[in-house]
């Protein structure tokens, strides 16, 4: 505990852009057209050249990491206009640089002009002031603005075979290219600089490698041809666009060529314009062409807002359920209290120390684990309660039948299962033995519940991806820590809590530790209330007397415990014994028309995917000034956008869902917005692809497909097919309810959605593995009962927990639904249905389910498992004896 409230504390959490703000980017790459393939090792050099981009934007702290073979996730901070990044990312940059072969007279020019061979480029390739050149000092020659009038010279017949590309120039003179002499990854660096007189912007080029020889080539070719001749041209080239088309200068001989491997480009350019096309060329080009698939950003108001609501939602949760469960089971219950508190901390050192990001979905995911980390030790205080009345009942009929009760010293040694030669005593009842007894009989459901909702995250975090992945990730580490918590840290406290005393060295120990540290409290700052140690002295002072005094208080009253007696509810249906499986067809009936009313709204209502599962794009405006939701739908389908989908959200915010717009159309979309919404922000922008949004679908699927194959096949290997069969059914009528909800209030089905169905598939499956649990344990101690009433018996002694640890759930879940916003209401709705769902399908699906399967079943019963085990070790015991030769 010591060491996760260190880790807790001094390391901070890693925080998703959903909570932090900024900007997301999701980008594609795609088989180039010379074949090179869309793989890992080509995507991550993708990688290293969009990263020398992101650094030349200045976006502090950028993250570039490849997901799968072929997908780059681009994470930037801070950055709520993404639209430079986004443009300078989504750019293939395929640079190349071309030699010109002519001007296409039977194109013409792209605004209505014919080329003009006599117009000389907006800009020229030189040799910089310290290469090699000859005459590099000869004075440039003029723009085309300021070049004299002459005479076109007589083009020269072009071979068709020779052109490569033909493009239009800055001008939009189309231009006859030849094949690629250089490409990117032959360029060094480029860089935007001042003349010499400071007078005019330039960007300096440097090639490397065989670059340069390619380049003092090509040069040389074009030093060939007089001057005003397109041909003495060259053509940079990016996403066959040409960036640049400078003539090489008179002072480069022909065959000669510019040597030194660098070369200058001068035209009209100002500090911005150097500095882009400087970018441009030095960011090289991609081995791969990109596409962006996906993009979300998140204003940090929405975020910081986010984390307020869910603390705020988790403080209310942890303390009402810490209430509800002290009520219920009293100083046992305090005491899982404090152990849920532990959770809390052991969770969140978890959390940071593995690096985690945090995002909102695993955000409502760490709170929600929070409230169902009680249901272990509910499990382990019902089960601890019926060992304690079993020990009660054989007490008063061994004092019934005339025992004398037994002496302190045998009552010790029957609770550590001391066997000694001793006359027939009755012996009363013991907490600790009782609290060990039930522990052990709570294992195997335990195990199980844990087992199955650590399938659920595992899914979570395997196939899907994003912010839903995180929540996977939240949830998997809450149950280990649940674990931990219940049975490691609840389980000291309260063997200490019922231990008939503790030793009196433990106590010299602790009383001495307190005097020594008050002392030298006292004699280094004196009584003062900043004096920390004189705090730890009065801590361990309490923990002394703690330790000496609750055991005492315990065993004086064990009632006090919580542990020592069933509640009233419990008393009544064991006393009563209702017959809930005697209308088991009536729930089935039931469970038939309710599932039949959900599937009827997904075809009345449309299911209303989420933009992550159709593609699209989805923002969130803030206004000033208060607009209704009819208002701001006829604003943008006034716009243009008439099958747009327009709600209102959070403190009158406008949410806004299209299809595959563009950064313009998004904005002009704001703009209309702002005519009568006052001052707009755009808080929130999210853009999937169609390609994005087909992936998610399809995971989503296999996610669910593959949570009930996984859980069937763990419940029929851990108990019988015919239980995993029928809590799979009454899974699926979780979902399918949930599901036709949804559907029926037009609810988003996204992946937030989707991790609450797999949420709700975990924890639905732990009621019926607790009830199962029960039925093959009644089952073995009564093996010829009815195995409806066996199963009848089973859910009257599990319905307490279900209750109880339900109800934990129900604390959380309604706190996040009240205060976590409109990110987080949809989320706890689906959650809170399907927690309810999965209590009543536990009870009046699954199990009715189970006695109708039973007919069919042929494993064997569980007595009849532990019979024939049990034969099999005496078998083996007997074999044994009969070879080693010992005489017993």
């Amino acid at each position: 505990m010591v060491g996760a409230f260190a880790a807790g504390w001094f390391m901070k959490p890693t925080l998703g852009l959903d909570l932090s703000g900024g900007t997301q980017i999701v980008l594609e790459t795609r088989d180039a057209d010379d074949g090179t393939e869309a793989n890992a090792e080509n995507t991550d050099r993708v990688v290293e050249v969009l990263r020398n981009r992101i650094d030349s934007l200045g976006v502090s702290e950028a993250t570039l990491s490849r997901s799968g073979e072929n997908r780059i996730i681009v994470e930037l901070p801070g950055v709520q206009d993404p639209t430079e990044a986004a443009e300078v990312l989504g750019q293939t940059a395929q640079l190349t640089i071309h030699p010109v072969l002519g001007v296409d007279q039977s194109i013409g020019s792209t605004n209505g002009m014919f080329g003009d061979f006599g117009n000389a480029p907006a800009d020229e390739a030189k040799a910089p002031a310290d290469s090699t050149a000859e005459d590099s000092s000869t004075e440039e020659a003029p723009a085309a603005e300021e070049a004299p009038a002459q005479e076109a010279p007589a083009a020269e017949p072009v071979d068709p075979n020779d052109v490569a590309l033909t493009l239009p120039d800055e001008s939009g003179t189309m231009l006859m290219l030849g094949k690629a002499a250089l490409t990117g990854e032959q360029v060094a660096s480029a860089e935007a600089a001042l003349n010499e007189m400071q007078t005019e912007w330039m960007v300096n080029v440097e090639f490397r490698g065989d670059g340069r020889d390619a380049w003092k080539e090509l040069t040389g070719d074009a030093a060939c041809n007089p001057s005003g001749d397109p041909k003495r041209r060259i053509a940079i080239v990016l996403d066959n666009e040409v960036i640049s088309s400078p003539e090489v200068v008179a002072d480069v001989a022909c065959d000669v060529g510019m040597s030194g491997g660098r070369t200058s480009i001068t035209g009209s350019f100002d500090s911005e314009a150097a500095n882009e096309l400087a970018l441009l060329i030095e960011g090289g080009s991609l081995p791969l062409p990109v596409e962006e698939v996906q993009r979300q950003t998140v204003g940090p108001t929405l975020g910081a807002e986010a984390i307020e609501a869910s603390f705020i939602a988790g403080l209310i949760g942890v303390a009402l359920t810490a209430v509800y469960i002290s009520v219920t089971y009293r100083f046992a219950g305090f005491l899982a209290s404090i152990a849920l508190l532990c959770y809390a901390v052991i969770s969140y050192a978890a959390l940071v120390a593995l690096g985690a990001t945090l995002t909102l979905p695993g955000l409502a995911g760490f709170v929600l684990a929070i409230g169902m980390a009680i249901d272990a030790n509910v499990l382990i205080f019902e089960r601890t309660r019926e060992e304690y009345q079993r020990q009660e009942k054989v007490y008063q009929a061994n004092k019934s039948a005339g025992m004398a009760d037994a002496t302190e010293k045998e009552q010790a040694e029957a609770a550590a299962g001391v066997l000694t030669r001793r006359r027939r005593r009755a012996i009363p009842p013991n907490l600790l033995k009782a609290f060990t007894v039930g522990s052990q009989k709570a294992w195997s459901a335990v195990l199980d519940t844990n087992v199955t909702t650590l399938i659920a995250a595992a899914l979570l975090f395997f196939l899907a991806s994003g912010t839903v992945q995180g929540f996977g990730v939240t949830l998997g580490l809450g149950t280990i820590a649940s674990m931990i918590s219940a049975l490691l840290i609840a389980r000291v406290l309260m063997e200490w809590a019922v231990s008939r005393a503790t030793p009196a060295r433990r106590l010299w120990l602790i009383g001495a530790a307190a005097l020594v540290v008050g002392l030298v409290a006292v004699l280094s700052d004196g009584f003062s209330l900043d004096n920390w140690l004189l705090l730890v002295a009065g801590a361990l002072a309490v923990l002394a007397v703690s330790v000496a005094v609750i055991p005492l208080i315990v065993q004086k009253f064990p009632a006090s415990s919580g542990i020592a007696h069933i509640s009233v509810v419990r008393r009544w249906l064991v006393e009563h014994n209702p017959d809930l499986m005697k209308r088991s067809t009536l729930w089935l009936g039931i469970t038939g028309a309710i599932t039949l009313l959900a599937i009827l709204g997904v075809f009345v209502r449309s299911p209303n995917f989420g933009v992550e599962f159709t593609g699209g794009r989805v923002m969130t405006f803030s206004v000033t000034e208060e607009l209704n939701a009819d208002q701001a739908r006829e604003i943008v389908a006034d716009a243009g956008y008439p099958g747009a989908v327009v709600q209102t959200v959070d403190d009158g915010d406008i949410s806004v869902r299209t299809g595959q717009i563009s950064d313009e159309e998004a904005t002009q979309i704001e703009e209309a917005i702002s005519e009568q919404g006052g001052d707009v922000q755009r808080v929130s922008d999210e853009k999937i692809g169609p390609s994005m949004g087909d992936e998610l679908r399809n995971k989503a699927l296999i996610a669910l497909i593959a949570a009930l194959v996984l859980q069937m096949a763990y419940l029929a290997w851990r108990f019988r097919w015919s239980f995993g069969l029928s809590t799979m059914l009454a899974l699926a009528f979780d979902i399918v309810l949930v599901v036709g909800l949804f559907a029926w209030l037009g609810k988003p089905i996204d992946g937030v959605f989707l991790a609450a169905v797999l949420s709700i598939i975990g924890f639905s499956v732990n009621d019926s593995v607790v009830v199962f649990d029960r039925v093959r344990d009644e089952w073995a101690h009564s093996p010829k009962k009815p195995f409806r009433e066996i199963a009848n018996t089973a859910i009257l002694h599990t319905l307490p927990r279900t209750v109880n640890s339900g109800i934990g759930g129900l604390f959380i879940l309604a706190a996040l639904a009240v205060l976590g916003g409109s990110s987080l209401t949809d989320f706890s709705v689906a959650m809170l249905v399907g927690l309810v769902s999965g209590m009543f399908s536990t009870v009046f699906v699954a199990v009715p389910l189970a006695i109708w399967l039973q007919r069919f079943d042929r494993t064997p019963p569980p007595h009849v498992v532990k019979e024939r085990k049990t034969k099999q070790r005496k078998e083996l015991r007997v074999a044994r004896e009969k070879t080693d030769g010992a005489v017993v």
